[in-house]
């Protein structure tokens, strides 16, 4: 990986050294460099390829914990938080657990996600549903019939202890902790492909105010575009 702001350019940069200083908040996302949150198979596998995957996995060991949504969970592809050794070693124990944003947690039990996790996978919801989510799984209520998401960030802290937090989507969630003002840094992988008349996704979804952005690092890694943007909110 090389550095490329703030100036001067280094070459030999370590991802894991580059976004060591994880702020409370951080939003990682990839999309192609015409915009699209997602590969033409409809998920991000496609996108930024091995370069991506090394911060994708950086970024996941420097958190305590790993924010994504529903619809990314219905999917059926995300599995549990793993690290190789190198990142074990370094962030010295198992990987943060995942934490499952949803107002209406009616998911498939029986996914790895809940069943296999070497860090059991939480689930952050409301009041009104915490009766959907069966015994055994980790609930935080946040809300009486909507997640309250302030609330929900400061239990994570407060009562977990999980103070560094990554947001991986999708893009309902990260618009909804953008629009709460609760993200501190947007970590934006530019992938080098056009998708064209592929269908797209939005990298945000529902975000109807303007939010500036302070460009904090640009890096270059097989041609993929590493950008961190400090918000102003």
């Amino acid at each position: 990986m090389r550095r490329l702001l703030p100036e001067p350019p280094v070459g030999g940069v370590d991802p894991y050294v580059a976004y060591g200083d994880a702020p409370g908040l951080r939003l990682g996302m990839v999309m192609s460099a015409d915009g699209s949150a997602t590969d033409a198979d409809g998920w991000t596998d496609g996108l930024g390829g091995a370069a991506d995957f090394r911060v994708f996995r950086t970024l996941r060991a420097l958190a305590d914990a790993i924010l994504v949504g529903a619809g990314t969970v219905r999917t059926g592809r995300l599995g549990p938080a793993r690290l190789r050794p190198d990142l074990r070693a370094r962030r010295g124990g198992p990987p943060a657990p995942i934490v499952v944003v949803s107002r209406a947690p009616d998911f498939d039990w029986t996914l790895p996600l809940f069943t296999e996790a070497e860090t059991p996978t939480i689930v952050v919801t409301s009041r009104a549903a915490r009766r959907q989510v069966p015994g055994g799984v980790q609930v935080v209520v946040a809300g009486e019939d909507g997640v309250d998401l302030p609330a929900a960030v400061r239990a994570l802290r407060e009562d977990l202890g999980l103070g560094r937090l990554l947001c991986e989507g999708g893009p309902a969630l990260a618009s909804a902790l953008i629009r709460a003002s609760l993200v501190d840094e947007l970590c934006l992988n530019i992938a080098p492909t056009l998708l064209g008349t592929a269908r797209h996704t939005r990298l945000l979804d529902g975000l109807d105010a303007e939010v500036p952005l302070d460009p904090a690092a640009l890096y270059l890694d097989e041609g993929v575009l590493f950008v961190r943007y400090r918000l102003r909110v």
